[in-house]
């Protein structure tokens, strides 16, 4: 049985290597690329970004990137954003002024609240691993978390998160001193994650099993 191909995105953002490898350990037979006409062949693709939205969605934009993910994105395959990849997914961001994203699914990106009440602890980013939560809408049979249970440990760096309009299309959540923050989100078989699945350990490793297997 042949590995499942998966194309990266390549538009110098991004922990590139380390996605790269973590999907080759899953089983993937993975294609690193820049090159428009292959992102919009591809079986499925996974879009990293770090960083600022707005440097990611410029870059993408330099590089002649984002029409051939607006042609992907017109299909029904496979797609996974890691961290400012899943904010992209989003109508738009309030990160550095209000800037566009690929609008896949209604909401925004927003800085993460700060909770009621005195929290000496809190501070942002939030930098470190917490636990999933399954949403009482949210079934995960048949999605990327298939595999996962609700309290296995994702590590996260960030400080915005995405706010779907609807429940629907929220996969999974994470408690930040009580605080929601959106971790991962769905449309169809387009998801994001704002965790980093290839540091995540075995969690982020099932994950990435599964999204191979879509």
């Amino acid at each position: 049985m042949s590995e499942p191909g998966v194309t990266v995105v390549d538009y110098g953002i991004g922990n590139l290597r380390s996605v790269c490898r973590a999907l080759e350990f899953s089983g993937g037979q993975v294609d690193l690329t820049g090159r428009p006409d292959k992102i919009v062949k591809a079986d499925r693709l996974v879009l990293p970004g770090v960083g600022a939205f707005a440097k990611c969605i410029d870059e993408l934009q330099q590089r002649g990137l984002t029409e051939p993910l607006l042609e992907f994105f017109e299909g029904e395959r496979p797609f996974l954003g890691i961290c400012v990849g899943m904010q992209m997914m989003m109508e738009s961001s309030g990160e550095f002024g209000r800037n566009e994203g690929f609008g896949l699914i209604p909401g925004s990106v927003e800085a993460i609240p700060r909770p009621n009440g005195s929290q000496c602890r809190y501070k942002v980013p939030h930098v470190g691993w917490d636990p999933l939560m399954r949403p009482e809408s949210a079934d995960w049979a048949e999605s990327i978390l298939a595999d996962c249970q609700e309290n296995d440990p994702v590590y996260f760096v960030h400080s915005y998160t995405a706010q779907p309009t609807s429940e629907s299309h929220r996969l999974a959540d994470s408690d930040y001193f009580g605080v929601r923050v959106s971790a991962v989100i769905q449309e169809g078989h387009r998801y994001g994650c704002q965790f980093h699945p290839e540091k995540s350990g075995e969690t982020g490793l099932c994950i990435l099993r599964k999204f191979l297997s879509l």
